[in-house]
């Protein structure tokens, strides 16, 4: 597994983090603990029940325990999704992977619970540990503090595994725009150039000007970039030549961008891009532009609160009236009745 390039430790304030984990385990009645890239806890564990405390203390079984949240963790991250087990105690377990842009940034680890319905067979033992003398000893022991255990139907599970996969990605993904804005605006903080200065020359003045507008353009298409999921991958081009213009056009989402413009990008004729760009995309450039520009703003109003009209500059358009009438031409309806279907 590759190391992220963002650290847990680093976006989140951990201190808040923890209160809210707090909050979530009293909801959602499962114990959680939160973990790094490498498996390492980052937060204390929220409302540990006493009968894993009790195992997890022992010798002998604590080592089974840390082999379901090892395997678990990989097992959720290979599937990129959920993962809910059982561990070495027939007890319910959820590995839960924070994953952005492709990245694994961790772990929620919940769980501690058991099923209301008596048919488990649907979910895997991901350990399985032999019945020995000692074991069923410290069971035994614990026997009340297992009967103990919150109890949860398998839906009402589901539920609260997705309420923590969407709150913790939507944390995580604001914490990395902040931190991405903080980063940006820094650079334009520390240029080179003294602007107090620069009005003595017209000449630096322009070049403080076009830096700045730069770095605000690429503000803004960072932040545009974390809030767009599965549809933002870069296309891949058959033909070489035009790749060029695609990773312009994937790069720079909330900027305008002429056939011409990309052509020259391309270092061919407009004339011959439009051709083989025709070819490759089964569609002319403005058509296939106009309807991959709808195909993030859906991804916006699916996946953000931003007004009609932030998403309308956030990816360029001249105005909210025009983006309007071309979001209905491809999707014969506004964005304001698809945002509510979508969101109903």
């Amino acid at each position: 597994m590759s190391k992220s390039r963002f650290n847990l430790e680093e976006i989140i304030d951990l201190k808040k983090w923890e209160k809210l984990q707090d909050s979530l385990s009293l909801v959602t009645k499962m114990a959680i603990l939160t973990v790094d890239y490498k498996g390492v806890p980052v937060t204390k564990h929220s409302f540990c029940q006493p009968f894993c405390q009790g195992v997890r203390q022992d010798s002998n079984l604590s080592p089974y325990c840390q082999k379901c949240d090892a395997r678990a963790g990989i097992e959720a991250v290979r599937q990129n999704k959920p993962y809910i087990y059982l561990c070495h105690f027939n007890i319910i377990d959820i590995a839960i992977p924070i994953i952005i842009d492709d990245q694994y940034l961790g772990a929620i680890m919940a769980g501690q619970l058991k099923l209301r319905e008596p048919d488990v067979s649907q979910l895997e033992q991901i350990v399985s540990r032999p019945p020995n003398v000692e074991s069923n000893m410290k069971f035994q022991a614990l026997k009340e503090d297992y009967e103990a255990l919150p109890v949860l139907s398998y839906d009402e599970v589901t539920k609260c595994v997705d309420l923590l996969l969407q709150l913790s990605t939507y944390i995580v993904e604001e914490a990395i725009q902040k931190r991405t804005t903080v980063d940006l605006y820094k650079r334009v903080l520390t240029t080179d150039i003294d602007i107090s200065t620069s009005a003595e020359s017209f000449e630096e003045t322009d070049l403080t000007y076009r830096k700045i507008q730069s770095l605000q353009q690429e503000l803004s298409g960072a932040l545009i970039e974390t809030k767009l999921k599965n549809g933002a991958q870069k296309l891949v081009s058959s033909n070489a030549v035009l790749q060029p213009a695609f990773d312009y056009i994937y790069a720079h989402k909330n900027e305008n961008f002429s056939l011409k413009e990309m052509a020259k990008l391309c270092h061919i004729s407009p004339s011959y891009f439009s051709r083989i760009f025709t070819k490759e995309t089964g569609e002319n450039f403005s058509l296939f532009v106009a309807r991959l520009k709808i195909e993030w703003a859906k991804q916006l109003l699916e996946t953000t609160d931003a007004p009609i009209n932030q998403v309308s500059d956030d990816l360029g358009f001249c105005d909210t009236g025009y983006f309007i009438k071309t979001f209905k031409r491809f999707e014969n309806l506004t964005p304001a009745v698809y945002r509510n279907m979508y969101m109903s």
